[in-house]
């Protein structure tokens, strides 16, 4: 994704083959395999052990580091030290593969990247990261292209003959701090004023920030702390925020006027039930501001959603409400000359019974909005699910995904609908985009100006380096505007040039038109002839299909006899990211097999992939990513007793527990910032998340769920006295989502109840500055992924010449 996709974004609403039903019995041999490996001459630390019992629904649970839930005891800091100091120790021969890998991570990488600009009103914003620099540098200057002679005058009177101007570098900030993580970036409608959100330790706990563009200088006022989201209003000088509470849940809408000095900021709105979040966003065309207070899981049974909308022409006039709470039922909101588009999934009669099944697309005029009457404009077919949706001046803009895959379209604005009483997204003239590959990821840009009609994407595949692609919706042509430079990469990429026709359509049973042969390509590269992307459908423990993409060298993969890594995430419907990684070419180019399972829980084809694999359903996430492991071995793919596992965050709730169920399945794992000692926290109410986190796993207060959740907890099912894997576990001190004892202790228990060879490879790394999102720098991230290449490559016996 580029850089200003990522941090400047315009917030808006949301060939295969199969195997035979696999066996999940463990069939490998149980021989301890941590016999070669070379460890340090001392033993790791071990922890106090303090008796706590936890009792509940007839259970008693020993839980003797409980104690670490106390961070600040002097006793755990002095832990997290020796552990970092054990793991040294242990990673100590590797130093000389790592700077290998380092440097020819480095040399792949252009020394200087920047974003190419993006029209913003009279403006044109880029971002850049400097040479030798870790971060971004965020910068604009006045746009003099197509202009009349006398404004083209003015401008440079005004902007200093379109000089740059840097609105924020993140490398100056970092300088203060030791730390820098920026959430929101909100330009003013008139472009004189950043608002911004800072979070400067690593604790999630954002500041607001509102920055002078005329002078360059931060508007001094009483600080702001908990700052989640942003909108302006058409003022310029009212500008609405989101707060949060100590749990990390926003709940709070409040509004400050610039230049009023110190006085109390305005109270809008709070959400007073703990199960929901407040978020805001502006309409495209800044007509309006929208307040949703929603659950963390939307799509389930049960969840309720409320939408208000503030006029923001008036800002202070209230807050006007789009329907009651309806169990299950969503709307998303845009505003387009009078009327309201919306995607919703509200039941389209009182007696229909809503469906939680996907979205549909229903407008109405701004007078009408609490209407009990929409106009219905489509509703997908059977293989199609609405995702999300864009607007501009002229064009209506569609987040697909049809048969498994994503796919975007745009229709023309306005939308004559009268006619027909229920239509198809045929019916109203799509352009569908033309992309290069199935395996393609479509993330949008940031796509600011309302009255643009072109529509920036980033597109992004395991073998195509991300490519931002402009669509000219008025033209229904696109272009290639930049694609990641690879430096030193394999000689026999594909270059495609203008000659091109792309073919994605045609995979995707979509007929194309004459007008989407008009296109305008720059050459591009793919690297599909060296590494190859192949799609697989595995069939899970109860018949249910799972997409795993697997990647590999065309050249250094041997088929039976390459060692490989399983990624998983599998939770909050989020979809694993199957993006372009420079520094993947470093085990690829060696023969290893990159693999993605994208297992229930996670993102699919429509809310009920996320609906099968959550709560109650949790061990179809986990059955699923074994299959997934069983099928690479299987199928040769993998060599048996040379595969691991790389799971981040909630991902590591799926690779703890499939460790834990089959040690013997996987060589090694690497589990970052990891959600591992679910059952004790979801107990916890007090912590930041948990009540949220009812939804997605369930509440162990209720009987059936908590015994749900003990069944598969990575912390209570450690199994004692067998081998057990070699893992790399990593956390962050300041971790506010995942607390940094969820890593200490299942390391801890492991150890204690485990094979003495095993566990000793075992190792726990603690970032004591940083937060959930860890450093976050162009070369530290480098740095991070050399480290667990090498600690792989060592456990599992590997030599990387």
């Amino acid at each position: 994704m580029s850089l200003l996709s990522r941090l400047f974004s315009h917030a808006s609403p949301r060939t295969q083959s199969l195997t035979l039903i696999p066996s999940l019995s463990s069939s490998f041999s149980s021989v301890c395999r941590a016999e070669p490996i070379s460890v340090p001459s001392h033993f790791p630390p071990v922890p106090k052990s303090v008796p706590f019992t936890v009792s509940l629904h007839g259970h008693s649970l020993q839980d003797p580091y409980h104690w670490m839930r106390n961070t600040n005891d002097p006793d755990f800091l002095n832990h997290l030290n020796l552990e970092n100091s054990y793991a040294q120790a242990f990673m100590a021969d590797t130093q000389s593969l790592q700077r290998t890998l380092v440097s020819e991570m480095k040399t792949r990488m252009p020394p200087k990247v920047s974003t190419p600009v993006e029209r913003f009103g009279p403006w044109l914003y880029y971002e850049y990261i400097p040479e030798g620099k870790e971060y971004p540098v965020l910068c604009r200057r006045f746009n003099t292209e197509k202009r009349r002679w006398a404004e083209r005058l003015l401008g440079y009177v005004k902007a200093g003959v379109g000089r740059e101007e840097i609105l924020l570098d993140w490398n100056e900030v970092a300088e203060k701090y030791g730390y820098v993580h920026v959430g929101q970036c909100r330009i003013s409608p008139n472009h004189n004023f950043l608002a911004y959100t800072l979070d400067a330790t690593g604790s999630e706990q954002f500041m607001l920030q509102v920055k002078d563009l005329k002078n360059g200088c931060i508007i001094p006022r009483a600080p702001v702390d908990g700052v989640v989201s942003l909108a302006w209003a058409q003022d310029c000088r009212t500008l609405f925020y989101t707060i949060a509470d100590d749990n990390q849940r926003p709940y709070r809408v409040l509004c400050t006027k610039l230049g009023v000095g110190n006085t109390d900021d305005t109270l809008v709105f709070t959400e007073n039930d703990s199960s929901y979040c407040v978020d805001l966003t502006s309409t495209k065309d800044g007509k309006f501001i929208t307040v949703n207070s929603n659950s963390r899981s939307s799509s389930e049974e049960g969840i309720y959603l409320f939408v208000y909308v503030v006029d923001a022409t008036d800002p202070l006039s209230g807050l006007q409400r789009v329907h009651g709470r309806v169990s299950g039922v969503q709307y998303f909101l845009e505003h387009h000359f009078g009327f309201f588009y919306i995607l919703t999934n509200a039941p389209m009669k009182e007696n229909m019974k809503c469906s939680n099944e996907g979205l549909y697309l229903a407008r109405c005029r701004v007078g009408d909005i609490q209407s009990t009457t929409w106009q219905n404009i489509f509703f997908p077919s059977e293989d199609t699910s609405l995702q999300d949706m864009d607007i501009f001046n002229g064009h209506l803009v569609l987040c697909l995904n049809k048969n498994g895959f994503p796919m975007m379209c745009s229709i023309d604005l306005p939308i004559n609908v009268d006619c027909k009483p229920q239509m198809q997204i045929e019916d109203l003239d799509p352009w569908i985009f033309p992309i290069p590959s199935n395996s393609c990821t479509i993330e949008p840009g940031s796509n600011l100006d309302f009255v643009n009609s072109v529509y920036r994407v980033v597109l992004s595949s395991p073998v195509i380096p991300d490519m931002i692609v402009d669509y000219d919706l008025a033209r229904r042509t696109f272009s290639i505007v930049q694609q990641e430079e690879v430096l030193g990469a394999p000689g026999n990429a594909r270059l495609y040039s203008s000659g091109y026709k792309l073919d994605a359509l045609q995979h995707r049973g979509i007929e194309k038109v004459e007008k989407d042969q008009n296109v305008e390509l720059r050459r591009w590269k793919d690297f599909s002839d060296t590494y190859c992307c192949e799609r697989k459908e595995v069939i899970s423990h109860d018949g249910v299909r799972v997409p795993l993409t697997i990647v590999y060298s065309q050249k250094a993969w041997k088929s039976g006899q390459s060692p490989g890594i399983l990624h998983g995430y599998g939770a909050y419907g989020e979809v694993l990211d199957k993006s372009w990684r420079v520094d993947r070419l470093s085990l690829l180019d060696r023969g290893w097999v990159m693999a993605f399972a994208d297992v229930r829980g996670g993102g699919g084809d429509d809310p009920s992939w996320h609906k099968s694999g959550h709560g109650l359903l949790k061990q179809n996430s986990i059955n699923d990513f074994v299959s997934c492991g069983r099928y690479l071995i299987d199928e040769g793919y993998v060599q048996r007793d040379q595969l691991s596992a790389i799971g981040v965050s909630a991902g590591c709730l799926l690779i703890g527990a499939a460790l834990n169920m089959f040690p013997n399945l996987f060589r090694a794992a690497i589990m970052k910032v990891p959600f591992l000692d679910i059952l004790n926290s979801l107990l916890d109410p007090t912590l930041p998340l948990t009540i949220l986190d009812y939804e997605e796993f369930g509440n162990p207060q209720i009987k059936a769920q908590f015994e749900c959740i003990l069944s598969y907890s990575p912390y209570e099912n450690i199994r004692r006295g067998g081998c057990h894997p070699s893992v790399l576990v990593t956390a962050s001190f300041n971790d506010s989502r995942v607390g940094v004892w969820e890593a200490a202790k299942w390391v801890a228990k492991v150890r204690d109840g485990t094979c003495s060879l095993c566990s000793r490879c075992v190792i726990l790394k603690t970032n004591m500055t940083a937060g959930h999102f860890g450093e976050g720098g162009r070369y530290s991230q480098l740095e991070e992924t050399a480290y667990d290449y090498a600690f792989l490559a060592k456990v599992m016996g590997i030599h990387m010449n």
